[in-house]
């Protein structure tokens, strides 16, 4: 389940997304065993070899003899593994691919006090943060290289102009729908609601739509309804595209028709308080819900409960037009306090971009490649990478600036307070801009 900006508890990160891993020998913390010799080199190649978690909520221990150290999560590090072990063989250097259970803040941490790794797996959206802890380096992405990627993927990736990683995956929500119940998606946010009160009121269904919303609120889940009217959303832009925090637009005439749905919705019961993470996918793979918000996440157990389900993009909003969601990008840093720079830049711009490594990267969650040349070979032979990604064709990334810290808890809870009509959408939006505005003040 994807838990991004789940209210204040977001504001420390994304939680990783509990997906199966897949490709490539076990990563591990922090043994070394022999991997072979890279040509031209007498150094013997060294990569990780049986699994090992972390005890508890531990940071990795850096091995100050290992050339290069790579940390991701549990979910990607099989995959990244494998081609540890080939760039380890290939260049006769020693790798070792180590599971953080928060790769965020451990990296943050570690890398203050000299003992963090070479390279990270993570979100797009961390950036920011990252850049302004000075953690991260800039990557050298030739611009021959930087035209593979999709460019929603390229520009994620980017913090003031400056790219700081390469990327391997995208990621956003779309609406979908049982097709024994609906044979074809709405166009429209009213079309689905009448269609979902008609199979409800004939017995087939026991609620219209499936939401994560929650008591506190789900601000990623919230912002297409904003982003459905003209200026709705969170931060306006510079002139060059990059979010602007001091353009702050959670109030403005836009996000409050955006807001003034939700109280609608919330009204009618189509969105709910009571749906979280707990019960979201399975109001919809029981049946009870014949259409569902949601994303890539929610495909397995959807398969799994043998649903026969359809994914298209989100609906538009009476009024307004077509709700546009977040795009998520995964993606590979380098430290700014790297051991070995060259090696990580190595790794990073030159192996990842490979499409056999984007392949390989696809196969732990299914998101839509970022390299064009992958996504193309995927989408061709899977109609929901294709879907997924045609969801997100009107979608803008997640901003990346750490002034977006202070939006998650405080919009989030707004949303919740606006669907489940505790108070009126321009008033709680008035004073959600107010707190979010003393959070970024605060630093």
């Amino acid at each position: 389940m994807h838990k991004r900006a789940l209210g204040a508890a977001a504001v420390t990160g994304v939680a990783a997304l509990a997906l199966s891993a897949c490709g490539g020998s076990s990563p591990t913390t922090p043994s070394n065993t022999a991997a072979g010799t890279g040509a031209g080199s007498s150094k013997s190649a060294t990569t990780t070899g049986t699994p090992e978690t972390p005890s508890g909520t531990a940071a990795p221990v850096r091995d100050a003899n290992v050339d290069l150290v790579i940390w991701t999560d549990a979910d990607r590090s099989k995959a990244v593994q494998k081609y540890a072990d080939q760039f380890a063989a290939e260049n006769g250097v020693t790798v070792k691919v180590q599971i953080s259970t928060d790769v965020r803040a451990q990296f943050k941490d570690a890398t203050k006090v000299g003992k963090g790794p070479d390279v990270i797996v993570g979100a797009h959206d961390w950036l920011g943060e990252l850049v302004q802890n000075s953690t991260v380096a800039p990557v050298s992405l030739s611009s021959d290289v930087a035209a593979k990627f999709l460019p929603s993927a390229i520009a994620a990736t980017k913090f003031n102009g400056q790219s700081y990683g390469v990327p391997y995956a995208v990621e956003n929500i779309g609406l979908m729908y049982n097709k024994d119940l609906v044979p074809n998606a709405p166009k429209t946010m009213d079309e689905l609601v009448a269609t979902g009160q008609k199979l409800v009121k004939e017995g087939k269904a026991k609620q219209v739509m499936s939401q994560f919303v929650s008591k506190v609120g789900n601000a990623y889940f919230a912002y297409p309804y904003l982003s459905a009217f003209p200026d709705g959303g969170i931060f306006g832009t510079k002139p060059n595209g990059d979010y602007d925090p001091n353009k702050l637009i959670v109030n403005s005439a836009g996000s409050v028709k955006g807001g003034e749905e939700l109280a609608k919705l919330g009204k009618e019961k189509v969105l709910s308080t009571n749906v979280d993470d707990t019960n979201q996918d399975a109001l919809f793979d029981t049946k009870a819900a014949p259409f569902m918000i949601s994303g890539p996440w929610s495909v397995a157990k959807a398969k799994e409960a043998g649903i026969n389900y359809g994914i298209a993009p989100l609906p538009s909003i009476a009024g307004g037009g077509t709700m546009k969601p977040f795009l998520g990008v995964q993606m590979f840093y380098v430290s700014s306090k790297a051991k070995n720079a060259t090696l990580a830049q190595e790794f990073v711009t030159n192996y990842i971009p490979r499409k056999d490594v984007q392949l390989a990267l696809f196969e732990v969650g299914k998101r839509p490649p970022a390299l064009k040349e992958a996504y193309d070979q995927v989408a061709a032979s899977d109609p929901d990478v294709k879907a997924w990604y045609e969801a997100g064709v009107e979608g803008k990334p997640m901003p990346n600036i750490p002034a977006m810290n202070s939006v998650w808890g405080p919009f989030g809870q707004a949303t919740a307070d606006i669907i489940s009509g505790k108070a009126g959408a321009q008033a709680r939006l008035d004073a959600a801009a107010k707190e979010i505005a003393a959070n970024i003040a605060k630093g």
